[in-house]
């Protein structure tokens, strides 16, 4: 009988630490804290098991520290060489300038003229034109993608690094521990490295159960980033592998957009590609920052963005949500993943209310149950507000897009969820350039022409038990 009190009290006691713990850790915001409560309390032992593994943003105290070291220690963003394109402060329209101000209250870079870019075809022309690139190098090339497979895109990769390193060229590459797992434990692996390619993990697992007393598992590099020779780069959704993507066949083919930049935001990526790798390894690669930047010609200006668990709490929903308020005519947004916080809904319905025509293409076939649940419980208030709303039906739109009224673009591995607004790395390129823009815009067309419209009707007509299932998910969307 005692030692049934003695039980009971003991988990008590853990029980009220763990709500204290939820109540008084920082940038947690309300909804997070009641959620986090109620999954304690129902489930009284699984509950508390899942807010020690998944209930806070951490990656260990020591990953922490040296992350933060390398970032102190990085070298400022090198000057560009032509004076009429080093200050392109004047060159983004009065309307605009706020958006890059709060780009670089986030990762501390300037927006950047000299730039010019291409959106890429598909999938397999991103991958041929990356691998083109690559031979082409001279100097470094320098590589991290958060999925790599060792498929016949994956092998290309391998191949064509593997074909620099023997020609004398510093090949680079990284690859998240989870994400990347079955290319990093395959032949190809040891084989870049017996070539002479570097590699290195992100954020390494170890011993998968010990793993949660260095920080949480769940938590990864998300970034997909390529620079060549520090001149040329390569932004957006696209992971290493066929459009295939034979991990989730039943949902393929992919569908990404990925554009190649040359230009002076080259070297902002090599910031970002420069400050993970450090982090991961004891190489010291910050003479490949002090170089003058070279612009050969003027072009549109561009910023990089990165954000992470280690950045400012709240950056990518603070990004955003800016670009949501900045719209005055037209919004159209791509994303697989959608799990808004409540400010970043209300921003949206806020831009159809005021008239601008707002527009979000989602997959109609999403490989996360749990998301795409949650996603569509969203869909009533935005459509109510006059958002308009396409399920991409050619595939798992995996594109993550964002272009606002003809003039700004923002592309990148950053989704619409809490994965990314609080726990993944993630990087994009924000940019303004009409030309480019449109590119984008007539391939968010094309998006939508293969779509199907989702209307007030359709989601009114719902069964009850589909609306609760929705609405339960979304509830979790806080611990997600």
């Amino acid at each position: 009988m005692y030692v049934t009190l003695i039980g009971i009290l003991v988990h008590i006691a853990i029980e009220v630490a763990l709500i204290i713990r939820v109540l008084t850790r920082p940038h947690r915001d309300p909804a997070s804290r009641v959620a986090w409560i109620a999954v304690i309390l129902a489930l009284p032992v699984v509950g508390m098991l899942a807010y020690v593994l998944l209930g806070e943003t951490n990656i260990g105290r020591r990953r922490v520290e040296r992350m933060k070291e390398v970032i102190r220690g990085m070298p400022p963003v090198a000057e560009v060489g032509l004076g009429e394109v080093a200050n392109v402060e004047a060159d983004v329209p009065e309307r605009y300038r706020h958006l890059f101000r709060v780009g670089k209250s986030i990762s501390g870079f300037d927006a950047i003229g000299g730039n010019s870019a291409k959106l890429m075809e598909d999938s397999n022309a991103a991958i041929d034109s990356m691998v083109a690139d690559i031979d082409a190098a001279s100097d470094h090339v320098h590589l991290l993608f958060y999925i790599w497979l060792p498929d016949c895109n994956g092998t290309k990769m391998v191949e064509a690094l593997k074909r620099a390193a023997a020609r004398g060229v510093t090949c680079r590459a990284m690859a998240d521990d989870l994400g990347s797992r079955t290319m990093i434990h395959s032949v190809h692996w040891r084989e870049m490295q017996e070539a002479g390619v570097h590699v290195a993990r992100a954020l390494p697992i170890g011993n998968p159960l010990l793993r949660p007393l260095h920080g949480r598992i769940d938590l990864r590099n998300h970034r997909k980033i390529l620079v060549i020779d520090g001149r040329t780069t390569y932004c957006g959704s696209q992971n290493c592998a066929d459009p295939e993507f034979l991990v989730k066949a039943k949902f393929a083919p992919w569908v990404d957009a990925v554009m190649r930049f040359e230009g002076p935001v080259a070297r902002q990526n090599q910031h970002l590609f420069a400050s993970d790798w450090m982090s991961y390894t004891n190489e010291n690669i910050h003479s490949l920052l002090k170089t003058p930047i070279v612009a050969p010609q003027a072009g549109f200006p561009a910023q990089v963005i990165g954000t992470g668990p280690t950045v400012r709490y709240s950056a990518m929903p603070e990004m955003f949500e800016s670009l949501f308020y900045a719209a005055r005519h037209e919004l159209t947004i791509s994303t697989p993943y959608f799990v808004p916080d409540e400010s970043m809904q209300n921003a949206l319905c806020a831009a159809a209310w005021r008239g601008v025509e707002t527009t979000i293409i989602f997959p109609a076939r999403n490989d996360s149950w749990i998301v795409g649940g949650a996603s569509r419980s969203y869909y009533a208030d935005l459509l109510k507000a006059g958002v308009k709303i396409h399920e991409y039906a050619g595939g798992l739109l995996h594109t993550k897009s964002l272009t606002l009224d003809g003039d700004i673009t923002l592309i990148g591995s950053a989704n619409m969820d809490r994965r990314s607004f609080d726990l993944n790395y993630e990087n994009n390129i924000l940019l303004y350039d009409p030309a480019l823009t449109d590119a984008v815009r007539a391939r968010q067309q094309q998006y939508i022409s293969k779509s199907n419209p989702v209307t007030s009707e359709m989601v009114d007509s719902w069964p009850l038990m589909r609306q609760l299932w929705n609405n339960t998910l979304a509830m979790l969307g806080p611990v997600l």
